[in-house]
């Protein structure tokens, strides 16, 4: 692995994917995931660049990967990056920028795992922008004084009685 910069998508738990820089050496893949790196290879000539022991080692579990059939295959653990794996090459790539995006949006949702008393595993949704309490209380204004306004145009009942 050539000692360079290289472009490449970047998955952390619990937090939207970026597009970065790395160095392309083997110290600098390891420093980025934590430790040995172990590659699995994906679709579009691409691969996914985990920590080898970050199932075993405590890292938190971060993204599911899913088959043809959408059954979940694996789960990776800890920090991970995805790079270009071009198979007439020795060296990992920096992923063109097409690709990053693609990549961008596979991993787009951060995910909670929770297993079931069965030993099923369920994979969960993180919310990845939760409303500030100063825009909860702005939208529920919002809707309290538009209600207010309708019933403030409403006909007055007990005034068209008195009619």
């Amino acid at each position: 692995m050539a000692d360079r910069e290289m472009q490449v998508v970047i998955v952390e738990p619990h937090k939207k994917p970026e597009i970065a820089t790395i160095d392309g050496s083997l110290e600098g893949m390891q420093k980025v995931v934590g430790g040995l790196i172990e590659p699995i290879y994906m679709e579009d000539d691409t691969a996914l660049i985990c920590n080898e022991e970050g199932k075993i080692n405590g890292s938190e579990l971060n993204r599911a990967l899913f088959d043809e059939d959408g059954e979940i295959y694996d789960i990776v653990a800890g920090k991970f990056f995805v790079c270009l794996a071009p198979p007439d090459s020795e060296n990992f790539e920096s992923l063109p920028d097409d690709i990053a995006k693609k990549v961008c949006e596979t991993f787009k949702e951060p995910q909670s795992f929770f297993r079931r008393r069965s030993g099923q595993i369920i994979v969960v949704p993180d919310e990845i922008e939760k409303p500030s309490l100063d825009s909860q209380i702005k939208s529920a204004e919002a809707s309290r004084n538009s209600g207010n306004e309708r019933e403030h145009n409403a006909p007055d009942k007990d005034n068209d009685k008195n009619r």
